[in-house]
């Protein structure tokens, strides 16, 4: 409607804008949907500003918390394509972030693992990322948060092993 500026505006049909029917505020779906737009922009924004991507962090904390790893597996542990895989642990290798050797079991693949620098880079994305989860999750008490993450995480545990 012409003058009706939630309809153009950066939070037009989000749930609690003005006019939001009451159907779609009842949708999980939609409220999944709505908030993880503006999660991953928050999220992207903020690793911008360290110079690093949401990639760059699943795949160092893969590696930090579960170990070296073939591309395969890192793929596998974080949710990276395979076929983006290789310019993410190229983009990290130029930072001297993660090293690669080859696989002892298997000449034809590399094996990868964190670089001291890659730990402590880390370690500066993991406060990134907190604070920019204290942001997100601002209305929410500690309590509320942590039951949001167990619910979302039973949920996401669900639909990984029935699809």
């Amino acid at each position: 409607m012409i003058g009706d500026e939630a309809a153009d505006g950066p939070d037009a049909g989000a749930p609690g804008a003005p006019g939001t029917p009451d159907r779609l505020r009842r949708r999980a779906s939609r409220l999944l949907s709505q908030l993880t737009m503006r999660s991953d922009r928050l999220i992207a924004e903020g690793l911008a500003r360290a110079d690093a991507r949401n990639w760059h962090y699943a795949v160092l904390a893969s590696l930090q918390d579960l170990g070296p790893g073939s591309q395969a597996e890192l793929s596998r542990r974080s949710g990276i394509f395979r076929s983006d895989m290789v310019g993410v642990l190229n983009e990290l290798a130029e930072r001297d972030l993660v090293e690669r050797a080859p696989d002892p079991d298997d000449r034809r693949r590399n094996i990868i693992t964190i670089s001291p620098r890659g730990r402590r880079h880390l370690r500066l994305l993991d406060k990134v990322v907190d604070d920019l989860h204290d942001e997100l999750l601002a209305p929410l008490s500690p309590v509320e948060r942590d039951q949001l993450v167990q619910l979302l995480t039973r949920l996401l545990d669900h639909h990984t092993r029935t699809s």
